[in-house]
C-alpha cells in the first residue's frame, strides 16, 4: 500500500504540486498510521512471524476506511467513486483466480526469495490462502505474480492499489491549486 502513496507523491511531485499542504492538517495522518502497520506486519513477516496475518482482512478495510476523511475534507468524491470501482473490480479479479484455483491463491515469488521475504516454508507457516504456485495454477495472470520483494501482488491488488493512488494524488494537486490561489489573491490584495 505504502508504494501507491509514494508514486502519488513522485507523480505530483513531478507535476510541480506541493505536498507540504497535505501533512499540515490532521486527515492524513491516520492514512499513514495504517500505513505504518502495515509496514511492521511486512517486517514480522520478513522475521518468520505471520501470526498477525489472519488480521489483514480487517486491517485492509479500516485501512480504505481511512480514506474516507480525506474523501470528505477534500471533496474527493470523483476520485473515490472511481477508485471504489477499482476495488470491486480488484477484488472480483481476486475473487476469481482464488475460485478457479480450488479457494487458494497461487503466489509465485522471484525477487521475494532474494530477499527472504518468501521462503518455501512460510507458506505451511502462513496457514491462510496464499499457496507456492505451480504449473497446475489457473489463470495465472490473474494471480499473485508482481513481486515487490517484500510483497507479492495481483493484477487485483493493483486494481485496489489505483483506489489509494487516485485519492492521495488528488488531495495533493487539489490541496496545491487552493494553496497558489490563495497565495496568488494575497498578491493581488497587496498590490
Amino acid at each position: 500500500m505504502i508504494e501507491a502513496v509514494l508514486i502519488a507523491m513522485v507523480i505530483a511531485k513531478l507535476r510541480r504540486y506541493k505536498l507540504k499542504p497535505l501533512f499540515t492538517s490532521w486527515h492524513i495522518y491516520p492514512v499513514l498510521f495504517m500505513i505504518i502497520i502495515y509496514i511492521f506486519l511486512n517486517i514480522g513477516v520478513f522475521w518468520g512471524n505471520y501470526s498477525f496475518i489472519k488480521f489483514s482482512g480487517i486491517l485492509e478495510s479500516i485501512y480504505i476506511g481511512t480514506f474516507f476523511v480525506l474523501v470528505i475534507k477534500y471533496k474527493q468524491y470523483i476520485s473515490a467513486i472511481i477508485g471504489s470501482i477499482c476495488i470491486v473490480i480488484g477484488t472480483m479479479l481476486n475473487k476469481v483466480a482464488i475460485s478457479a484455483n480450488g479457494g487458494k491463491m497461487p503466489v509465485f515469488p522471484t525477487l521475494s526469495y532474494t530477499t527472504g521475504y518468501i521462503t518455501n516454508e512460510s507458506f505451511a507457516r502462513a496457514n491462510d490462502i496464499h499457496i507456492l504456485g505451480n504449473e497446475a495454477a489457473k489463470l495465472k495472470i490473474l494471480t499473485d505474480i508482481i513481486d515487490l520483494g517484500y510483497s507479492i501482488l495481483s493484477i487485483g491488488d493493483i486494481f485496489i492499489r489505483i483506489f489509494t493512488f487516485l485519492i492521495i494524488y488528488n488531495c495533493i494537486k487539489s490541496l496545491s491549486k487552493s494553496e497558489n490561489n490563495i497565495n496568488r489573491n494575497v498578491i493581488e490584495n497587496n498590490f
